[in-house]
């Protein structure tokens, strides 16, 4: 791999939407290296807190039953979206898989949490860079409704999910969002 190789993978890295995936399964072998090199993500004192629970097959079509019915009961009929309701249920079932990004803290506090969570969306970017490298597009979402993760799958004591990282083949065209220049970023001391 040239460093243009880096370049061109890194700038070409996209955000693609479940309503973008194609109907294709993710070999398991690709979901493990993809995981493999999350593992290799920086960690300060080596506390290493990633966790990951890779959902496919038949749990997509429960997750999103689960991710609905949440939705469901925490809203009432005046803030209450069918569409959002449907999105939910249907989104896991239209990915190649799912992996539910967790982080697992410290139990000795040995570093601040926001080194941990930052860790974290490292190895995500590993998986991203990853996945991009493979063809396979993916999405990081977030949704309040993750606090509750726990009701569908239980979680070590001091583990939280912290996001669904959504993956699947697409065929996207390749579209370099805006981004204004470094410049406008950085000042040299």
């Amino acid at each position: 791999m040239t460093i243009e190789d880096v370049h061109a993978l890194l700038q070409n890295r996209r955000a693609v939407y479940p309503a973008q995936y194609l109907d294709k399964i993710i070999p398991d072998q690709l979901i493990k290296n993809i995981l493999e090199n999350a593992n290799w993500a920086p960690t300060h004192k080596l506390t290493q807190p990633w966790r990951f629970k890779v959902i496919k097959g038949s749990v997509q079509k429960k997750f999103g039953i689960f991710m609905a019915e949440k939705y469901r009961s925490l809203h009432q009929l005046e803030s209450f979206s069918v569409a959002k309701y449907e999105k939910l249920k249907m989104n896991p079932q239209k990915a190649g898989a799912i992996i539910a990004i967790c982080m697992q803290r410290d139990q000795k506090n040995r570093v601040p949490e926001w080194e941990e969570v930052a860790s974290v969306a490292m190895a995500v970017q590993n998986m991203w860079l990853t996945a991009a490298a493979y063809g396979i597009g993916a999405y990081w979402s977030s949704p309040d409704l993750l606090q509750y993760f726990h009701e569908f799958e239980p979680l070590a004591e001091g583990e939280k999910c912290i996001g669904l990282f959504y993956m699947g083949y697409a065929n996207v065209p390749a579209v370099h969002p805006p981004r204004t220049p470094i410049e406008d970023k950085v000042k040299w001391l």
